[in-house]
């Protein structure tokens, strides 16, 4: 009997999953619960590592797409202080993919998507609830009242996972609110603002409080702002431009040119180092799994996981639940000291110290001098 695999979530994780499974004649069903794939903006750029990203995209057998659609030159980034000077600045090598490349998360996914068969997305399909039958299955259930079943779940369904309370009770905590604004067509309409974000990204850094930007593929600029967690009204610009009062005019622009109002939200994690005791037929991979802060990392390791899910699978596939097991483990190790590094980027980025810590950060060592005799 066929192995029923279902996914939920059709994230970057979710679909590196399918993908490579996919690509070893293993199907599987991705339930996601956006209407379509334009049903709402994906976001901004990511900076796919070679250890991880680029990892999982190659075992996708997609890596040349990548470097077709990928943006070497967006690895550079420039941190400047309140006053707008110029603290650290760093230029990629041209045209390298050695580094850490970026892509606009919308080009990757539509990468990801366009390599599936056209029915393994089911479209519109948000996960209310999954109940283990005695057999070992499971039934899942949608909103609006559609049910499927399946033997294998997965949950990739990110930060609010309705299938990770199935495997543990670990709870999030918020560690930062993060406010975005979006500047279309930014060469012709604030080529001032083009000029300053350059074509990779800029952090101005105060005393715990990030003004950011960031170039997209399309020309647009993504801003974000980052701030301790807390209560107060941000979504309109007049707060966020009180809160960034006496910064250089030049940088508070970036707030002034937003298309519309501020995004906010709330920045979760999960408590570091979780795990559960393994569960046959049942797994979950990128923030269902390990909800880290985003300062780099989480859509890598969630390709990664999807990546080394599906060759644990792909392996054995008659011994589904020894493969979902293999897999925990090597995650667990994994992704600790990855949430723990982060952790420690994102309490640096928001302390009052953060503009002096994140230029030591940035600024190579010097080689120790040779002993002498």
């Amino acid at each position: 009997m066929t192995m029923r695999i279902a996914i939920a979530g059709g994230g970057l994780g979710g679909l590196t999953l399918a993908r490579i499974l996919h690509r070893h004649g293993i199907g599987a069903v991705v339930y996601e619960r956006e209407a379509s794939r334009s049903a709402r903006s994906q976001g901004g750029s990511l900076d796919l590592h070679p250890e991880s990203g680029q990892r999982a995209l190659a075992a996708a057998g997609l890596a040349g797409r990548f470097r077709s659609e990928a943006r070497p030159e967006g690895e550079e980034h420039r941190i400047l202080d309140p006053a707008g000077r110029t603290l650290v600045h760093h230029t990629p090598q041209p045209s390298s993919f050695s580094g850490r490349p970026e892509i606009d998360r919308r080009v990757l996914r539509n990468l990801l998507l366009d390599s599936l068969p056209a029915d393994t997305v089911r479209w519109g399909h948000r996960l209310v609830a999954a109940t283990p039958r005695p057999d070992g299955s499971f039934e899942l259930t949608f909103d609006g009242g559609h049910r499927a079943d399946c033997d294998v779940l997965i949950g990739a369904d990110g930060a609010r996972s309705v299938v990770r309370p199935l495997l543990t009770d670990a709870t999030l905590t918020s560690v930062a609110t993060l406010v975005e604004l979006s500047i279309g067509d930014a060469d012709r309409r604030h080529p001032d603002l083009a000029e300053l974000v350059g074509p990779g990204n800029l952090w101005c850094v105060g005393a715990s409080q990030i003004l950011a930007a960031q170039r997209l593929g399309d020309g647009s600029i993504r801003v974000g702002i980052s701030l301790p967690p807390g209560d107060r009204p941000l979504d309109t610009k007049r707060a966020l431009l009180d809160i960034f009062d006496g910064w250089n005019p030049r940088l508070t622009a970036l707030i002034e040119a937003g298309d519309s109002p501020p995004t906010v939200r709330r920045i979760e994690t999960m408590p570091t180092g979780t795990r559960w005791a393994h569960q046959p037929g049942i797994t979950l991979i990128g923030d269902a799994a390990h909800l880290m802060p985003p300062v780099g990392e989480g859509a890598n390791q969630a390709m990664l996981d999807g990546a080394e899910l599906a060759a644990a699978l792909a392996a054995n596939p008659a011994e589904s639940d020894a493969a979902i097991r293999a897999y925990e483990e090597e995650m667990f190790t994994r992704t600790r000291a990855i949430a723990e590094m982060s952790a420690r980027v994102q309490a640096m980025m928001l302390s009052p110290t953060a503009a002096d810590d994140l230029v030591r950060f940035f600024t190579p060592r010097p080689t120790e001098p040779a002993p002498t005799a």
